[in-house]
């Protein structure tokens, strides 16, 4: 099962586009298995538990191109991440969520006023939040937009705040303008669900500032994603729109080591679609940035359980949690920090015992 020929047999020769070639790291980190993912007009076809030689022999076999993308996509899996906004990622790092709305699924109105906010952000900095992700707009499924003007207003008094008491801050926001405002304010990565396309001016704001930029996909507009969202394969869709949008960053001045990608879990996919990214994070890797899995607390979560509200979701999404960092996801982005830190802390004592 690990022979080239083999691989041959599985996939056929000369028929596989370079394109439409993905690696997937059997481990977490500096891996010597991967699985092949094979994507044509006839679907996706995947063969697993491969030794990086044996897909390198039946690469180049197969072409130049097809030889060139396989170097590729090993190289950048096995490369080591840079720190990201100043953080080393050989420990997972844990984003800490503040919003400030009214109207976001899980804490709408808890920390709506800027005190409320700020005290929240100090909260979870002392239970071991790397990150502060600031957001005055919610893009759960349905919400409806939010003026730049009072987007603004929600955000910079917190930003301004806590980036003055030394907290790492981000701001969670898809305009230009919000952009602008925040990191005058002290805010060191910008986080877009739109990946830095849905306000014309964001990409030229992200590239002068030369912040790090966190990329996440979303189907559509926040009001309307979860209207029966559809791909030909959403893991693969997915990473390479996030391919593309890493390239015109890159083609913007923004350097690959100053940009994290996020998978954009519930945004415009169905429970199925986001069980397919789960189960395959480590695919993301081949674009050779941080990985940022946000799961927490929401309803895919409780769809696959019992229902349960969004403040009864904190198991769940430490399981969602401790899976992708078993991939090698560098990034968490959470609600309940404490919880999160204490699930990493028994992961790692239990791994570092096996070693």
């Amino acid at each position: 099962m690990e022979s080239p020929a083999t691989l041959r047999g599985f996939l056929g020769s000369g028929k596989v586009a370079p394109e439409g070639i993905y690696l997937r790291p059997e481990g977490a980190h500096f891996p010597d298995r991967y699985e092949i993912l094979v994507r044509s007009g006839e679907g996706t076809a995947s063969f697993g538990n491969l030794p990086a030689e044996a897909i390198r022999t039946w690469a180049e076999d197969e072409g130049a191109g097809v030889a060139a993308r396989v170097e590729d996509l090993l190289v950048r899996i096995a490369a080591p991440r840079k720190p990201f906004a100043g953080l080393p990622l050989d420990r997972p790092v844990v984003m800490g969520i503040v919003n400030v709305t009214p109207d976001s699924f899980s804490d709408g109105g808890d920390f709506f006023g800027p005190e409320q906010a700020i005290a929240h952000g100090r909260e979870l900095a002392a239970e071991g939040a790397d990150i502060l992700d600031i957001g005055g707009e919610s893009t759960r499924p349905g919400a409806d937009p939010v003026a730049p003007e009072d987007e603004i207003a929600r955000v910079v008094p917190v930003v301004r705040a806590l980036a003055a008491e030394g907290f790492r801050v981000s701001i969670d926001t898809r305009r230009a303008s919000v952009m602008s405002a925040a990191l005058e304010a002290g805010a060191a990565i910008l986080n877009d669900v739109t990946a830095l396309e849905g306000d014309a001016g964001s990409l030229a704001v992200a590239a002068k500032s030369g912040a790090p930029v966190v990329l996440m996909h979303m189907l559509g507009e926040p009001g309307t994603m979860q209207r029966d969202p559809r791909y030909d394969d959403a893991l693969l869709d997915i990473y390479d729109y996030l391919a593309r949008r890493v390239a015109a960053c890159e083609a913007a001045g923004i350097g690959r080591e100053k940009i994290a990608v996020d998978p954009g879990i519930g945004f415009g996919k169905t429970v199925a679609h986001n069980m397919r990214i789960l189960s395959r994070l480590g695919v993301f890797h081949g674009l050779g940035c941080p990985v940022l899995l946000g799961t927490s607390r929401k309803t895919f979560i409780a769809r696959i359980s019992r229902d349960e509200a969004p403040k009864d979701r904190v198991s769940g999404s430490l399981a969602t949690a401790l899976s992708g960092i078993a991939q090698g996801v560098q990034i968490v982005r959470v609600h309940d920090v404490a919880a999160t830190r204490q699930a990493i802390a028994v992961w790692q004592g239990i791994a570092g015992a096996r070693l």
